[in-house]
């Protein structure tokens, strides 16, 4: 029988706290969530490796180290609202909910949506609620948001998602350009964003968060 409690303690000693990352809510988050539960049951095995978890579709689980560095930068309080897209099945969202107050967890595939709601429930995050809608559209009857994940690449980042964050919110998305991609954290102050460079990682870019390139005669 796996002994998942082991693999979670190996998780976060080799690969969360290596890269700095030392927040006890965070630490707390990660040794505490159960990540198999929030997997699809083939990859239950490979929950634990130190690598983006494909789900298909160009969707992925976000590997350990960059989901736990995201929330390092983003220093999330128990008094924020926080929309975390592309959530999946929720294993973004229940770390999440260990630190904020509450969270709406997004999710425009039905079936995850629903897998989310249901191992979201088992695992007692009361504070969590799962919204079904397009991952560009975000979620604004919720908003507007302290804080904004976005749990994919993204090349671009549509108004209407940043129209949902607070005056003096946070963000935190992975930027790709081709195969590289780093994690910026944006700011929103007297109404605009401002970005500084966080880490390098990498994710497939999400459909709806594409560079479009002007159309030129």
């Amino acid at each position: 029988m796996t002994d998942f409690s082991a693999r979670r303690t190996l998780m976060v000693d080799t690969q969360v706290r290596p890269s700095d990352v030392t927040k006890f809510p965070i630490i707390d988050a990660m040794l505490s969530v159960k990540r198999e539960d929030f997997v699809p049951a083939a990859l239950r095995e490979a929950a634990y490796m130190g690598e983006n978890l494909a789900l298909g579709g160009g969707r992925v689980v976000l590997e350990p180290r960059t989901l736990a560095k995201m929330l390092d930068a983003l220093d999330i309080g128990n008094d924020e609202l926080v929309l975390d897209i592309g959530a999946a099945i929720g294993y973004s969202a229940a770390v999440i909910a260990h630190m904020a107050q509450a969270v709406v967890a997004l999710e425009e595939d039905e079936d995850m949506a629903r897998e989310a709601t249901d191992a979201l429930m088992s695992a007692g995050m009361d504070n969590v609620i799962t919204h079904i809608g397009p991952l560009p559209a975000g979620a604004a009857e919720h908003g507007p948001y302290d804080v904004i994940v976005i749990e994919g690449g993204v090349s671009h980042v549509p108004a209407e998602i940043m129209d949902q964050l607070k005056d003096g919110g946070r963000m935190a998305c992975v930027f790709m350009d081709g195969a590289l991609g780093e994690v910026r954290i944006g700011y929103k102050l007297d109404g605009r964003m401002s970005w500084r460079r966080a880490f390098n990682a990498g994710a497939p870019v999400l459909a709806g968060f594409e560079k479009h390139d002007a159309f030129t005669l």
